[in-house]
């Protein structure tokens, strides 16, 4: 782990497997963090912080660039460890690590761009200044799908607004983070600025989220562990943001461009097995086409290749996180057929050595079934059929969660129709489901609460101060 400036063992002396979702080997032990531990860690960013916020934004910056610097001086040695700890393609894992490096510049340019206000008063002898003011100590849990992207995610726009952070990332996948720790000490980032501790996530996640030093505690997981955070924050009022299920729908219209529809919605159901947040979930077709559709998708999916991302060259998804995850989306595809729907292609977990599961299209489909209302989180899509517009929009809203949609028209009114009517945080037209930097990745409903990058992401780590500043007008 990483404290206070220094790499450290749990204080419990108690270490964690670590495997290898592709060959199911045991690849590393890192340390099984107690409650005392962390505790330890936010008494470290507690004391950094006022230190923190006092140095002037763009020298904060300047570290921010450091550790960016420093990840693309590692990237091909990062990539390795993700494919091999979450099994993710090292095509993806390459384009996660430089991804990271562009958020943390991205995120460090905003030092001198970031302001408060200054408010017309009713008085006349009056002044009303808005401050912008860092929040504190801030924590952040993380999962395992995009590891080492997250960390960047909620550290950098925690830093450099000036508060101060301790992250735990997913037991699945501490690795990569322990690299991320060697590029951030070797920046020379000030003493307890940045805190990592690993840990499974009842007592460690717990700690983060009602100790009565955080200010603010980020989430990116399940919306069952959204509750226990919020549920524990809810202890000393701590501010949360969270990020949780999504169930993204894709609309096709009967004009859409079909090559571009099948293209980017199999990119956005494979990229990572499917284990994506914000990838498309289920398919709403036009009847008019869905013959047509499901053929083309099929054939895409089938054409999809899968294999151990360190030995397999030109695949297009590895394995899924471990052997419970192979488990959930072979009984998901199972009750779903038990209801009535039609294995198109695939349906079966791969025996032996790995977490693999085939790609999988599933016909036949109605909204009620679970496979459309439950998270997948693996290569399965349902599709489902429709006759208007509106009853498109009615299916593709009926859900409790509200992250990502998609649309595939070639017609402008149809598209300004859908986006108004639309209950979600984000929708794609045309392309496929991946959000940009710049952008703002938040959820509605069951979502989540709050978001993340651009200028308001960036606010997420800030809180308002004002001012009201009497004078006297016969000063002369």
């Amino acid at each position: 782990m990483y404290i206070d400036g220094q790499f450290t063992e749990s204080e419990g002396k108690e270490w964690m497997d670590v495997t290898n979702p592709a060959t199911d080997e045991v690849i590393s032990q890192v340390p099984k963090a107690t409650r005392n531990d962390v505790i330890r860690a936010i008494h470290a960013a507690e004391e950094a912080q006022s230190a923190w916020e006092e140095t002037p934004a763009v020298e904060r910056g300047k570290y921010l660039h450091a550790i960016a610097d420093g990840i693309r001086g590692e990237a091909d040695s990062i990539a390795r460890l993700i494919s091999e700890e979450v099994g993710k393609t090292l095509e993806l894992s390459a384009v996660e690590v430089h991804f990271t490096a562009d958020y943390l510049d991205y995120m460090a340019e905003w030092a001198r761009r970031y302001e408060g206000e200054i408010v017309q008063s009713d008085r006349d002898n009056e002044h009303i200044f808005v401050f912008k003011r860092a929040i504190g100590v801030t924590t952040g849990i993380l999962p395992w799908n995009f590891p080492f992207f997250l960390i960047a995610r909620k550290m950098a726009p925690a830093l450099i607004t000036g508060n101060t952070i301790v992250v735990k990332p997913s037991a699945e996948s501490p690795n990569n983070a322990a690299a991320f720790s060697r590029i951030v000490d070797k920046a020379g980032l000030p003493r307890g600025v940045f805190n990592l501790v690993t840990g499974r996530g009842a007592e460690v996640g717990h700690e983060l989220a009602s100790n009565a030093k955080v200010g603010m505690v980020s989430l990116t997981g399940s919306v069952p562990a959204g509750q226990r955070v919020m549920e524990a924050a809810a202890e000393n009022i701590i501010k949360v943001s969270l990020e949780l299920g999504g169930k993204a729908p894709a609309i096709v219209m009967k004009d859409a461009d079909l090559e571009l529809a099948v293209k980017a919605i199999v990119d956005s159901r494979v990229i990572n097995t499917g284990q994506v947040c914000n990838c498309a979930e289920r398919v709403y077709v036009h009847e008019d086409i869905q013959a047509e559709f499901t053929s083309r998708l099929v054939e895409a999916m089938k054409a999809v290749r899968y294999g151990d991302p360190l030995k397999d060259k030109d695949i297009h998804m590895g394995p899924l996180i471990n052997k419970a995850a192979q488990e959930s989306v072979q009984q998901k595809v199972d009750r779903a057929v038990q209801e009535g729907a039609t294995i198109a292609l695939g349906g079966k977990k791969v025996e032996g050595a790995g977490s693999f599961f085939e790609p999988t299209v599933i016909t036949g489909a109605t909204n009620e079934m679970e496979i459309v209302q439950d998270e997948i989180f693996g290569p399965v899509i349902p599709v489902i059929t429709f006759s208007t517009l509106d009853e498109a929009i009615a299916l593709a809203n009926d859900s409790e969660f509200g992250l990502t949609s998609s649309l595939y028209t070639q017609n402008l009114n149809v598209a300004m129709k859908v986006i108004k009517r639309l209950k979600y945080g984000e929708t794609y037209i045309n392309r496929e489901n991946f959000e940009a930097m710049q952008g703002f990745h938040a959820g509605w409903r069951k979502s989540g609460i709050g978001g993340a990058d651009g200028k308001h992401g960036l606010n997420e780590y800030l809180q308002t101060h004002v001012v009201y500043l009497q004078y006297d007008k016969s000063v002369n």
